[in-house]
């Protein structure tokens, strides 16, 4: 009898014993020396203490349970490790504190909001997400502070990556400093620029290296390779509350990520079942025609030419001798100058659209529209559709220089660059596709 209550008892319970498997109460405590994880649900994602191996400093991080190999997603106290194997992760004041050995605070989630007096507890929540809520709200969404919102060097599917405007948070990747060593690297990805067309740009500390293309409805202009995934759906939302960009996955027998590496590198990394490593689907920069402003202003790459920099049609190399030596950072300048009525345009296919830093954007017209606004206006030097869904929506108008374009054999979109109309009669015998 007493066998078979016990045994009763342990059925009933089993239920509530579970939810510590992926959550800390504010009672309990995670050191270094007891070992003790959070697992998420599915068992796909473990929070725990870590050293890398050539240091005997301590992490608190996150990586992939399952996968062979240590991935590591996350990275609390990145910038201020554990001097030693003594740690304490616990919750004090609502608040993750993690202690060193002197009972000192290396890292805190430091937030503000909450009701003072009700208890919280932290949880790894199955897409890898670690949160602290209140104890009575199960709701994913009714977090005090979430690790999603401070992202190291991965952006993991469900993450977004850009503004959350309601709390004034720009989320960006920052990369270890080297492959061993978590603390913030030289290199970061960040969404930056106009907020009526924002960029990701790809930054050496204060330079830019590396830009995305804008949002084109489908996917960034200068990333075309990140479409080719039929696991994967992508998303970018820009409204009044955040412009953030995310993706999600359709099939969970897969693993994806977006990564910045230690070498600067934006990778798109992906895990089949089948073969048992980390696959580099894609990496940016990989070629010079990535690199930012590479060509010089009013010209464009093209990784199927010799040399790699073009001149716009319509447009001559600024510096002849500099350019014949195939330094192109001068650029190229106008044949003809503009004249204001009689301009048209010459379309260039599948192009990663100009830097939009100084574009003008109306989403509520048409191409045709467009087209006449930008007639209309002798600043204007091109245009583009915004969206290029249902055969192109909305305006995107440029009215300085055009810099940091390329070509690719497939992706990318049309944009229309203005020329003087002694010039679309040279393009127009030259058989040049022209739109007067």
């Amino acid at each position: 009898t007493s066998f078979l209550l016990v045994f009763v008892v342990m059925i009933l319970f089993r239920p509530t014993l579970s939810i510590y498997f992926n959550t800390l109460s504010s009672t309990e405590s995670l050191t270094i020396s007891n070992n003790r994880t959070l697992v998420s649900p599915g068992d796909v994602f473990e929070l725990g203490f870590f050293k890398t191996t050539s240091s005997s400093r301590w992490y608190l991080g996150i990586w992939y349970k399952k996968l062979p190999g240590r991935t590591y997603v996350w990275v609390a106290n990145r910038d201020n490790p554990l001097s030693n194997s003594i740690g304490t992760l616990k919750i004090s004041n609502m608040n993750l504190v993690l202690l060193d050995h002197s009972n000192k605070s290396v890292w805190s989630t430091n937030h503000t909001r909450g009701n003072e007096r009700s208890l919280v507890v932290a949880e790894l929540l199955a897409n890898g997400n670690f949160l602290v809520r209140d104890s009575n709200n199960n709701d994913a969404y009714g977090f005090l502070w979430q690790s999603f919102d401070y992202p190291t060097d991965t952006l993991l599917p469900e993450m977004k990556l850009g503004y959350d405007l309601k709390i004034g948070l720009n989320r960006s990747l920052t990369s270890w400093r080297s492959s061993d060593d978590p603390s913030s690297g030289d290199f970061s990805y960040k969404l930056e620029g106009s907020r009526r067309l924002p960029e990701f740009y790809l930054m050496q500390g204060d330079v830019r290296e590396h830009r995305s293309g804008p949002w084109n409805g489908i996917q960034f202009s200068g990333i075309p390779e990140d479409q080719k995934l039929s696991y994967m759906m992508y998303n970018f939302t820009d409204n009044s509350e955040e412009v953030a960009y995310t993706f999600l996955m359709t099939n969970n027998s897969f693993y994806s990520r977006l990564k910045l590496s230690s070498e600067g590198y934006l990778e798109r990394l992906t895990w089949a079942p089948s073969s048992g490593i980390w696959n580099v689907f894609w990496s940016s920069p990989n070629h010079q025609c990535d690199m930012y402003r590479m060509c010089g202003t009013y010209s464009y790459c093209d990784v199927n030419t010799s040399p790699s920099c073009n001149c716009i049609p319509g447009f001559n190399p600024k510096n002849r001798q500099q350019w014949d030596l195939r330094i192109p950072i001068s650029g190229c300048i106008r044949r003809t100058r503009l004249g204001c009525s009689g301009d048209g345009f010459t379309r260039m296919k599948n192009m990663k659209l100009p830097d939009t830093t100084m574009a003008i954007v109306d989403r509520s017209i048409s191409v045709k529209e467009c087209e006449k606004r930008c007639l209309s206006d002798c600043n204007c030097t091109a245009f583009a559709n915004a969206d290029i869904r249902n055969r192109g929506t909305g305006c995107v108008i440029w009215t300085g220089e055009l810099e940091d374009m390329r070509n690719y054999a497939e992706g990318g979109q049309d944009l229309y660059v203005r020329l003087a109309a002694a010039d679309l009669v040279k393009k127009r015998n030259a058989n040049w596709k022209i739109i007067s």
